[in-house]
C-alpha cells in the first residue's frame, strides 16, 4: 500500500489537558499535532482532556496542520473511551502507543470502522516494545487504515535496559528494522523524540541522523524543536536544484542510451529518487502556503 505523500517532519506532542497548550499549536509551524491522552495527562485529568482533544480537532483553528489524538493504550480503563471520541472527533489520524501485533491492528482498525471512524482518519502505530520490533513487518501490514509507525524510542530503551547516548548505538538495528517494515508496506514513519529540549545541537546531529537513515521526520515535545526538525528533513535547495536538473538531463536524453549529469551517470532509479524529491518540496510548499 502506498499512503498520500504529505510532510511530516515536525511532529509536536501537545498535552490535551493543557488549554494554553492547545492554544499555542495553533500559531506554531509543525507540520503535524499529536494532541496527547496519554503520558502527558494525569489520570484524573483524563476525562476532560479528552473533550478537550475533540474540540481541538472539530474547531478548525489548526489551519493545514495534520491533527491526530493519541489514546491511552489497549487495555487500559481509558482507551475505550479515547478511541470512540477520536472517531467521533474525525482527525487525521489516531496515534495508539504500544502496538504489539498484526492482531491488534486489525481490532484497533475494526474498532475505529464501528465507532464510525470516517475514512480519512487514518490508524498510527507506535512501535516501541521489542516483540513490535520483531514483528514490525506484520505489523505494517496488518491493515489499510494504518498509514504511519511512530518510533517510541523512549519505551524502546528501557524495555532492551539500554542507555540513551548520542549516535544511539543501542536501538540502531531497532530503527533500521521499523524502517525497513515501513519502506515495505510502503507507509510512513516517524523518529522518536529528544528529551533534552536545551541540547540544540543533539538534537539538530540526531534530526541529521533520521533524515539520512530515512525517516519522513520527527516527533518532538517541545516547541522549540520544530524549525530545527523542519529545516533537517526538507530538501535543501541545493537538493532541489540538483533534482530539476537530474530529471531535465534525463529527459533531454532520452532514447540516446548513456544519460550523464554532472558528469555522473543516470539510471532510473536515480530519477525516481529526484522526482520524490520534487514531490516532497512541492508538498511542502503547499503546506506552508
Amino acid at each position: 500500500m502506498t499512503t498520500e505523500l504529505r510532510p511530516r517532519r515536525s511532529v509536536l506532542y501537545m498535552p490535551s489537558s493543557n488549554g494554553r497548550a492547545l492554544e499555542k499549536a495553533k500559531s506554531i509551524p509543525a507540520d503535524g499535532i499529536i494532541f496527547d491522552l496519554e503520558d502527558a495527562v494525569a489520570p484524573d485529568a483524563k476525562p476532560a482532556a479528552r473533550e478537550a482533544a475533540a474540540a481541538a480537532v472539530a474547531s478548525g483553528e489548526y489551519g493545514r496542520r495534520e491533527l491526530t489524538i493519541r489514546v491511552n493504550g489497549t487495555g487500559t480503563e481509558w482507551h475505550e473511551a479515547d478511541l470512540a471520541a477520536a472517531a467521533q472527533a474525525g482527525p487525521h489520524g489516531v496515534v495508539v502507543p504500544k502496538v504489539g501485533s498484526a492482531d491488534e491492528v486489525r481490532r484497533l482498525a475494526a474498532a475505529l470502522e464501528r465507532a464510525g471512524a470516517p475514512d480519512h482518519t487514518r490508524l498510527w502505530a507506535m512501535i516501541e516494545t521489542p516483540v513490535a520490533i520483531l514483528d514490525a513487518l506484520a505489523i505494517a501490514t496488518a491493515d489499510e487504515r494504518l498509514a504511519v509507525l511512530v518510533m517510541g524510542t523512549n519505551d524502546l530503551v528501557k524495555e532492551l535496559y539500554a542507555e540513551h547516548v548520542p549516535g544511539r548505538a543501542p536501538i540502531l538495528p531497532s530503527l533500521h528494522t521499523a524502517l525497513l517494515a515501513a519502506r515495505a508496506a510502503g507507509i510512513a514513519i516517524v523518529d522518536g523524540v529528544y528529551n533534552d529540549v536545551k541540547d540544540l545541537d543533539g538534537f539538530l546531529a540526531e534530526c541529521e541522523q533520521g533524515r539520512q537513515m530515512g525517516f519522513d521526520g520527527k516527533t518532538l515535545i517541545h516547541p522549540g524543536q520544530v524549525d530545527g526538525a523542519n529545516q533537517a528533513f526538507a530538501p535543501s535547495e541545493r537538493a532541489v536544484d540538483e533534482a530539476r536538473g537530474l530529471i531535465a538531463a534525463w529527459e533531454d536524453g532520452a532514447g540516446s542510451g548513456v544519460v550523464t549529469y554532472r558528469g555522473r551517470m543516470v539510471e532510473n532509479l536515480h530519477v525516481e529518487s529526484a522526482r520524490r524529491t520534487l514531490a516532497v518540496h512541492e508538498a511542502i510548499q503547499a503546506l506552508d502556503g
